[in-house]
């Protein structure tokens, strides 16, 4: 039993660099700074799923030559972690057929009004010539479901401008945390196993409004207590560099194209 965990955009809204905002605080020199949009592939035995659909997904199938998968879940319904969404018919090119996505009701309705025209159905199959051809499945956070070979548990995060979900797979080995203020006290009990990674979002070291800041994160690291930590989402305010040594030794900023594997 194996997994690899890819970041394949580990980079905030704007990416980095920003039009707006260029480099920020993040040294050009170093490639490890230049981040597209968040986007992360979980492969577990023979199964391979994402988390969300940045609009850079595109170049990051094929940075990783990613052809075929299982199913899409999503946390929530920014446009930095949807409106790659199309960009999935070339999956269903590939595999000439339907692909699944997954999210709360208030994510899959979001997709309904903005893209009505890649919904399929498990009985009917889009022309995919012409248009994605994707089903909507609607979860409900901490009742479990599964694709393929992985246990997914939807968790609640609380204190971001909309609601957001993160996920446990395989009750907890793995912790996927997106944009949040807090974790839901409910799912810490969820977390059944010792967790071998946890990735969680930080965006600018101070946080904001809507966002953690960095101690925020390593705090709630802290209680969870993996074994590896990955800092992903981050803004033109996160030098890598420095986000690393603000970190103990089991947590590490992300970069694009980051495998992980155990």
């Amino acid at each position: 039993m194996s997994y690899k965990v890819t970041i394949l955009g580990s980079g905030a809204a704007p990416g980095v660099p920003s039009v707006a905002g260029g480099w920020g605080c993040c040294n050009p020199e170093n490639p490890k700074n230049r981040r597209l949009r968040t986007t992360i592939c979980i492969e577990y035995n023979q199964t391979r799923i994402l988390i969300d659909t940045s609009p850079d997904l595109r170049i990051q199938l094929l940075s990783m030559h990613i052809r075929h998968l299982d199913g899409i879940v999503y946390t929530h319904a920014h446009a930095d972690h949807l409106h790659g969404i199309d960009e999935l018919r070339e999956i269903n090119r590939a595999e000439l057929k339907s692909l699944n996505f997954y999210g709360t009701r208030d994510t899959v309705n979001s997709i309904k009004e903005r893209f009505p025209y890649l919904l399929a159905s498990k009985e009917r199959t889009n022309n995919v010539a012409k248009q994605p051809s994707l089903v909507a499945n609607v979860i409900d956070y901490y009742v479990p479901f599964t694709i393929g070979d992985i246990k997914i548990t939807p968790i609640r995060l609380l204190g971001h401008n909309m609601p957001t979900t993160g996920y446990l797979f395989n009750d907890g080995e793995i912790v996927y945390i997106a944009d949040y203020r807090q974790i839901d006290e409910a799912a810490f009990e969820q977390i059944k196993v010792p967790v071998k990674l946890m990735i969680v979002p930080l965006t600018t070291p101070k946080g904001e409004k809507f966002h953690a800041s960095l101690e925020d994160v390593l705090l709630d690291i802290r209680r969870i207590n993996p074994e590896h930590a990955v800092i992903n989402h981050m803004a033109i305010e996160c030098d890598y560099d420095d986000i690393n040594r603000c970190t103990p030794d089991n947590v590490e900023p992300a970069f694009d194209n980051m495998c992980l594997n155990f």
